[in-house]
């Protein structure tokens, strides 16, 4: 940790987070039981020691600049850090207690939820977490599942969902395959492999083709919209797939193919419905997550 580069106080932090949320210095201050003359003086005193513009101030507005923009989802990861270590000092996450759904895909719920989930544990043991995992969209107004990890924003104005950051998903194959069926150096040497996926709703070859890759149905020998499948039957040597970085990375006869060529982008929304305002068991676990799974990214 370089303790040198950190040139701030919480509480001027806490004053720049308030005044974004809240849209105002004065609504800022009265969130904050504050004068307004004592918040604004902490936004400029942290303005100062960073060394940035945070904001340009009108008569009657503040908006963020550039700067403020970059710097406002790190300090909104601080805040609800925050928040979590302020409920465990306290022990009140002891006293959070009850059930909170999670829908996320077979790949996510395998291979990045289980760390989330074991902060959670120690963090508020009296919750209990069922974990859906499921490819399938879960409608939330509808209570299918109380919190959702989404590759997409959602359309529901009921929902609140937030963009925690994109995974990467790049071509993979085993050791053993590629020793056996070469290496390949370029995307047109791809067209003589076999590849593992493809779900069956005729999306797929469109996708590889907006990447560059003129793919055929007949190479793809197994069809699954499973990605846990996919990512044992490439690790069995059975053709190439696309796998998500942050899964593919735990399995170390997993090579990655062509990664300065094939990249695809895979956003991370954190989604609930808005009784995230009013209930404290899932507001704890969103904000959790929202924490753990930004890290990991």
């Amino acid at each position: 940790m370089n303790w040198q580069a950190i040139s701030f106080d919480w509480n001027q932090v806490r004053a720049f987070l308030a005044t974004v949320e809240e849209g105002s210095l004065s609504a800022a201050a009265r969130a904050l039981g504050q004068a307004q003359p004592t918040l604004s003086r902490q936004v400029s005193a942290l303005e100062q020691d960073l060394g940035v513009t945070l904001f340009e101030r009108g008569p009657r507005s503040m908006t963020l600049t550039d700067a403020g923009v970059e710097l406002v989802d790190h300090v909104r990861l601080m805040g609800e850090a925050a928040v979590l270590l302020s409920l465990a000092a306290s022990g009140q996450s002891q006293s959070i207690e009850g059930h909170v759904s999670i829908t996320a895909t077979d790949m996510m719920a395998t291979y990045l939820l289980p760390t989330a989930l074991r902060q959670l544990r120690e963090a508020a043991p009296n919750i209990v977490v069922e974990l859906i995992a499921s490819n399938d969209v879960r409608d939330l107004t509808k209570r299918e599942a109380d919190i959702a990890i989404r590759h997409a924003r959602p359309e529901q104005p009921d929902l609140i969902a937030k963009l925690i950051g994109n995974a990467s998903a790049h071509l993979y194959a085993s050791k053993s395959y590629l020793t056996a069926a070469g290496n390949p150096a370029s995307t047109e040497e791809l067209s003589t492999l076999t590849f593992i996926g493809m779900p069956p709703d005729g999306r797929y070859l469109a996708m590889m083709q907006a990447l560059g890759l003129e793919l055929s149905a007949e190479q793809f020998k197994i069809r699954t919209a499973s990605g846990t499948a996919v990512i044992e039957l490439v690790r069995r040597g059975m053709g190439i797939g696309f796998l998500p970085r942050q899964a593919a990375d735990l399995f170390p006869e997993l090579v990655p193919v062509l990664t300065d060529r094939i990249s695809l982008p895979i956003p991370i929304w954190l989604v609930t419905h808005r009784e995230l305002h009013t209930s404290r068991r899932i507001r704890v676990v969103y904000d959790l997550l929202n924490v753990t799974l930004a890290e990991m990214l």
